[in-house]
């Protein structure tokens, strides 16, 4: 199959490409340096150049407190780039698999999001991306969410939590946001088969697991061999300073859409962190 990615050099595109291509697919991996999905123009050249069957859009703007202070910006990158990727797919025929997030959704419910819940995001990142969500035809298309991805390549709190463990005794995180980690490698597995199948519609693809941030960084440390009691947990309330954009206490996604399709979930988040963790200290 001809596969486009979109965000082709973040920590999750560099995954989906390795994977396709891997599967034996032939694969255009689209950086921001060979497209700019906020220009129009570019994606349409680029789409009808390669004419790709599909496009998995996973290039977005994800700092979610820069996106806080610059709406515009944030919707031009979530939101309209998305359209641009599907006005394009839609001369060439191809369908878009958009990926997205927990952030669509206000993190209230006491219970798991399933796929049919109402989204209602609270953050500017947020409502950016449930734009992107609405500019595909979930008919044809596809959107994928996850949450909390973390991996090999690019910035992610894995690495972050080593870092700050390699520098300080103490390390604080919150203990009331909870959430499914997701790992890019299996996740990039996992859309792909969804993407090659011709799937359609919404779909929640997460590591299971449900922790706190509090308890998935004494996950980290415990695959690290570090003391699990250097971690303190601290209230949302009390951060100092407080984030700039509000973050859901609930983003745990129920793969309900997997399980109907009768598709195994992927692993317990703590078999790829292990593998992960080892793979980062064995590469520093």
């Amino acid at each position: 199959m001809n596969i486009l990615v979109t965000g082709a050099a973040g920590q999750l595109g560099r995954e989906l490409v390795d994977v396709a291509t891997a599967a034996g697919h032939e694969v255009f991996a689209a950086s921001r340096a060979e497209l700019d999905v906020t220009k129009p123009e570019a994606v349409r050249a680029v789409v009808m150049r390669e004419r790709p069957e599909v496009i998995v859009h996973a290039a977005a703007w994800t700092a979610v407190d820069a996106c806080e202070g610059d709406r515009d910006k944030a919707m031009l990158h979530n939101g309209a780039a998305t359209r641009f990727v599907v006005d394009a797919a839609r001369e060439v025929g191809a369908r878009v698999v958009y990926i997205s997030t927990d952030y669509v959704f206000d993190g209230t419910k006491p219970t798991p999001y399933v796929e049919t819940d109402t989204p209602n995001p609270q953050s500017v990142y947020g409502a950016s991306k449930l734009a992107g969500e609405q500019a595909v035809d979930t008919s044809i298309d596809m959107v994928v969410r996850i949450s909390w991805v973390c991996g090999f390549h690019g910035a992610n709190m894995v690495k972050t939590i080593l870092r700050i463990a390699a520098q300080q005794d103490t390390l604080t995180f919150v203990d009331d946001q909870i959430g499914y980690p997701t790992f890019a490698d299996d996740a990039a597995k996992m859309i792909t088969r969804l993407a090659t199948e011709a799937r359609t519609g919404i779909w929640h693809v997460t590591n299971q697991g449900a922790v706190s941030w509090y308890e998935f960084t004494r996950e980290v440390l415990r695959a690290a061999g570090h003391d699990t009691a250097r971690v303190k947990p601290v209230r949302t309330r009390d951060l100092t300073p407080p984030r700039p954009a509000p973050r859901p206490a609930n983003s745990v996604l129920d793969n309900a859409a997997l399980r109907s399709a009768g598709i195994a979930l992927l692993d317990d988040f703590r078999l790829p962190l292990a593998r992960l963790v080892k793979r980062l200290v064995v590469h520093n």
